[in-house]
């Protein structure tokens, strides 16, 4: 017989503060900690589009398998249409087999979302399977939600946002060259593109911090399309601070601490290297004075 696990419920789509306290709720049963994760997001099936991505699928994984829960994978349009006392039975017991279930106090499952913790409670009991429901977590004077991080974000409210996610936003998408213009401005620079369906902070310039080779680097990014050059498609650009390296056809990861400045068209490229000067002093104090250069996990 597979092992009893004790088997997180919900979304999962930010990893925020909220999803921590149902996930951290498997580690205090004697069984396998787990996450029931969907291969798309459950609004991509029911409403043909789906919320942007805060975190691609990839680092959601290894984020989870960091602090020892493990991935479960199911489609969702498999369990769209089972009803709640199916769902509990079919899935979680015989395919996944739950000894022990977590999920918020907000959560809905089966067909029309007619289950609820209270339901899910009573099944629980006759089937001798173990439930802890999370209270809802607060942030900045409001429940934690996937929605208010992606308008911090929009916003360019960075802090607000890495204060909901409990951790830094952040991403991996693979280096790719660019025009190389960064060399010439004594700044050399790492490109990234953002997935159609992932969100985009609000274009800037960004205090962040880069991971290699066992070490956090002090970094600027700047997002967006590069105004004083001109490109059409939106990009991530980060000069590593302290540097130097061929990082091309790597997923580097790039993780926000501070909004510094909207983007800007400068009139010459020398007014660009100057304010890329003083950005980098900025985000070296910031990295410096602040506690993101300490690594976080779930």
């Amino acid at each position: 017989m597979d092992k009893k696990r004790a088997v997180a419920l919900g979304t999962f789509d930010g990893l925020h503060l909220g999803h921590r306290r149902v996930l951290e709720g498997t580690k205090q049963f004697e069984f396998a900690p787990a996450a029931l994760l969907f291969t798309e997001h459950p609004a991509k099936a029911l409403c043909g589009s789906a919320p942007a991505q805060l975190l691609t699928d990839d680092l959601r994984d290894e984020l989870l398998k960091a602090a020892g829960i493990e991935p479960l994978k199911i489609d969702f349009r498999e369990i769209m249409a089972l009803s709640a006392r199916d769902f509990f039975t079919e899935i979680l017991q015989k395919r996944f087999c739950a000894g022990a279930i977590c999920c918020g106090e907000n959560y809905t499952f089966g067909k029309d979302r007619i289950g609820t913790p209270a339901l899910l409670q009573s099944l629980c009991a006759k089937s001798s399977v173990q439930l802890f429901v999370a209270p809802t977590a607060t942030a900045l004077g409001a429940p934690v939600s996937s929605t208010r991080i992606r308008a911090f974000l929009q916003n360019g409210e960075i802090e607000s946002a890495n204060a909901l996610l409990g951790r830094r936003f952040s991403y991996a998408f693979e280096v790719v060259h660019g025009d190389e213009r960064g060399r010439t401005l004594d700044f050399p620079t790492i490109n990234q593109f953002f997935p159609s369906d992932f969100a985009v902070p609000k274009y800037g310039v960004y205090a962040s911090q880069i991971f290699i080779n066992g070490k956090y680097h002090a970094a600027v990014t700047n997002i967006g399309v590069r105004p004083t050059i001109g490109t059409k498609t939106a990009r991530s650009e980060t000069c590593i601070l302290g540097f130097s390296g061929d990082l091309y056809g790597q997923k580097v990861k790039v993780e926000l601490i501070s909004y510094l400045r909207p983007e800007q068209k400068f009139d010459s490229l020398a007014s660009l290297r100057e304010a890329i000067r003083k950005d980098s002093i900025r985000a070296a104090e910031i990295f410096g004075n602040s506690i993101a250069n300490r690594e976080k996990t779930l």
